[in-house]
């Protein structure tokens, strides 16, 4: 095996997609085109964005979230696995992990408008639906209903998916190790060359610089970090992280620095790792347990981080 590595070729290819970028690093044969390969993976993330984004109109999921209630909806065949990956997990999770929080998101800034100070008391006061117990999918139609006026987010998940969607681009050019990544959610297949898993840094929680903290062995395994430093909301001297608790309908509060989950999947890492962030570290531990997931936190202890792993 080793000595068929050695043959490869190591290829890297990133490109924009969702406001941050994508990349690939994989080796594979002199006769494999990375020019196909490349333009495949653009095009399986932008499939990806134009199905789940909340900052593009007409995005198939704006239009579930503008339908009438009870009204049935055709719905293309990605979005569906990860609406019905959503509300399972939403489940599991006893609603630590929900996707109907897309009014919360809007008010308190972290979509595609500023802040409302009057949309954030609206959110915070108002009662809350379930998104597993008002949304129905019809699998074998291909289909989506809803029985409540919420409005869906996905962006807690959307962007692990679109890692594996990745992977599954360079399965088909029949590459079978690789390291794939779209912002902070990375997926490794396989290992390097030398038969070495794949490195991987986890970041360290800064809201002034990017640097790792420490790292992390990957190999036929998904990470995804959920943390309080990229997208933050000041409001007077209260730094609110851009994680909606479901429970206040509004910035969840107490939380670690970051939470980072290792699943089999990206999909699964990314939903997980926002959910044990709601959830908080005790809760989430019996949770990876029964999960079969490893996840760790990273607390701030005054001016020390404090790193916990659980699972």
């Amino acid at each position: 095996m080793l000595k068929t590595l050695t043959k490869l070729t190591r290829h890297t290819l990133s490109g924009p997609t969702m406001g941050t970028r994508w990349s690939a690093q994989f080796h594979a044969p002199d006769t494999v085109d990375p020019t196909e390969i490349e333009a495949a993976l653009a095009e399986s993330v932008a499939v990806v964005d134009q199905q789940m984004s909340t900052r593009k109109p007409d995005s198939n999921l704006m239009r579930l979230n503008r339908a009438p209630v009870g009204e049935w909806l055709a719905v293309p065949g990605e979005l569906m696995v990860v609406l019905s990956r959503a509300l399972e997990i939403g489940r599991l999770s006893g609603g630590a992990f929900e996707i109907a929080m897309g009014d919360a998101v809007t008010a308190w800034g972290f979509g595609a408008q500023e802040h409302d100070t009057e949309a954030m008391r609206r959110a915070l006061n108002q009662p809350r639906f379930r998104a597993h117990q008002v949304i129905e999918l019809d699998q074998k139609a291909q289909r989506f209903c809803k029985w409540a006026p919420v409005m869906l987010d996905l962006s807690g998940i959307a962007k692990g998916f679109g890692v594996d969607q990745m992977v599954a681009v360079l399965a088909r050019f029949g590459i079978e190790h690789a390291l794939v990544g779209l912002d902070g959610e990375l997926r490794a297949i396989g290992q390097r060359p030398e038969g070495t898993p794949w490195t991987v840094a986890l970041e360290k929680p800064d809201y002034k610089v990017r640097a790792p903290l420490s790292m992390l062995e990957l190999r036929d395994s998904a990470v995804a970090t959920s943390g309080d430093y990229r997208h933050w909301v000041d409001l007077g001297t209260q730094r609110l992280s851009h994680t909606m608790d479901p429970a206040r309908g509004g910035p969840v509060l107490g939380a670690a620095a970051s939470v980072t989950v290792l699943a089999d999947t990206c999909m699964d890492a990314d939903a997980w790792a926002t959910a044990f962030m709601v959830m908080g570290k005790d809760k989430a531990a019996i949770l990876a347990s029964d999960q079969g997931l490893s996840a760790i936190f990273v607390e701030r202890r005054g001016e020390t981080l404090r790193q916990t792993y659980v699972g």
